[in-house]
């Protein structure tokens, strides 16, 4: 009773929609159901068939198709001799083909002047790709600052150095890159985190930079909160302690450094990123 409500409303039967895809099929699904609610459709009964790359089992796909008495074919197939394939056995059997890439694919590549990649998937491919970047943000975010230590095992780069050395703004930028990126203060008077020396020191980079510019550095941002800048935060004896305890825990730790002195954070980025493919060549 209920599969019949959901086949007939006010009196209209239902065509069952096949939507066949060589990726997912995702996109075909939403095409229909978009389609089907401009008729009051929202219910309508929908089979999804992925993957479809090979002919035989269009053929398949076909017979399936045949045995219902009120039904339609919706394609996403990228591939042009799969489509015609589809395409040409669902005439020779009268049943009706909506084809949403080719036509699309086909103007654009008229207009542009310049023949598609006719790889199937790439939308979910690129869909994947911004998730990724998502994850990497929200960790940098999560792992700034030596907040939680825990995600050092979890990171693809750790950045380790004084204060004002660009650690966050480098973390969020490589987490724009799709690098889960953790980073951790070295401060004297507080011990690095054990966990960081238990990592493999080719994923960790020491930030360094000289004193009579971190110098300058630190007296700006001191006046930026309007704050006295000849605090001991901005001085230079104590700016030199810091950097040789830094300088101590990364000869300690063994792993590679960059001085970031002058350098934008773009440029020390790309840096970091050298160093970490070479390493994973």
């Amino acid at each position: 009773m209920i599969e019949e409500e959901i086949k007939i409303k006010n009196n209209i039967l239902l065509p069952k929609v096949f939507v066949v895809s060589d990726s997912i099929g995702e996109t075909a699904e939403l095409v229909t159901r978009a389609t089907a609610s401009q008729f009051d459709s929202g219910n309508i009964e929908i089979v999804r068939i992925p993957y479809v790359t090979e002919e035989e089992h269009i053929d398949d796909i076909i017979e399936q198709v045949k045995a219902e008495n009120y039904s339609i074919i919706v394609a996403t197939i990228i591939l042009p001799h799969i489509r015609k394939y589809l395409i040409d056995k669902a005439n020779m059997n009268k049943i009706p083909v909506v084809d949403i890439m080719g036509p699309m694919m086909d103007a654009f590549s008229n207009i542009m002047g310049i023949t598609p990649k006719l790889e199937p998937g790439l939308v979910r491919k690129l869909d994947e790709e911004y998730f990724k970047k998502i994850e990497a943000i929200e960790f940098a975010v999560k792992y700034d600052d030596g907040k939680d230590p825990r995600g050092l095992a979890k990171a693809d780069i750790i950045l380790i150095g004084v204060s004002r050395t660009s650690k966050t703004p480098l973390s969020m930028y490589l987490a724009h890159k799709r690098y889960k990126v953790a980073n951790i203060p070295l401060v004297p008077e507080v011990a690095p985190p054990d966990e960081l020396f238990k990592q493999p020191p080719s994923k960790i980079i020491g930030l360094t930079i000289t004193p009579e510019h971190l110098l300058e550095i630190r007296k700006e941002r001191l006046k930026s909160l309007g704050l006295n800048a000849t605090a001991s935060y901005a001085s230079l004896e104590r700016i030199i302690e810091e950097l040789n305890y830094a300088d101590g825990i990364i000869k300690k730790l063994g792993c590679r450094s960059i001085n970031v002195t002058n350098k934008a954070v773009e440029e020390t980025a790309g840096k970091i990123l050298e160093m970490i493919k070479h390493e994973t060549l």
